[in-house]
């Protein structure tokens, strides 16, 4: 699986989101897993940083991920109607311009198969050059996130750095 193109030196940092996690009471799953089918999309080695719910920490480290020049920044977790689940509130923080259609996908992706994806709160932006994309904290919404993304984020990344206009 490879996205098509994908400049050959994209860069991509994945951001988990969840207490739990950061405490050290959970496995983070899927934020590996978000890091790994980025590689196989054809980013580069893909960090991922673990941070808890809140703003200001995520804000933060989404904020670092777009001043070391990255491409993506993709999220995992946070994005519900808990009351911890603020990603989207610091995304909005983040990003100079929203992506509707690249957030409406995500949430009508399986949408017949899995209903709850119309809860999710996720978002989708720019930053400068960087694509920042909110995804569900779980496996399966990991892998599906990434399948709505694989077709068109090489064409995005191309035309933030100023391609195919």
């Amino acid at each position: 699986m490879s996205s098509p193109d994908l400049p050959i030196d994209a860069r991509a940092r994945v951001i988990t989101v969840s207490d739990r996690s950061h405490g050290g009471l959970r496995h983070d799953e899927s934020g590996p897993l978000l890091s790994s089918l980025l590689g196989e999309l054809g980013f580069a080695a893909v960090h991922v940083v673990v941070v808890p719910d809140e703003i200001s920490e995520i804000e933060a480290v989404m904020r670092a991920a777009i001043d070391e020049g990255m491409d993506l920044v993709a999220t995992t977790g946070g994005t519900g109607f808990a009351p911890r689940d603020v990603t989207p509130e610091a995304t909005r923080k983040v990003i100079d311009r929203e992506a509707p259609g690249l957030a409406e996908a995500l949430r009508s992706f399986n949408r017949d198969k899995v209903p709850t994806t119309i809860l999710s709160r996720a978002v989708a932006g720019v930053a400068g050059s960087t694509i920042v994309v909110n995804l569900p904290g779980s496996p399966s919404g990991v892998r599906d996130g990434v399948a709505v993304l694989e077709p068109v984020i090489g064409h995005a990344i191309t035309q933030l750095r100023g391609g195919d206009h």
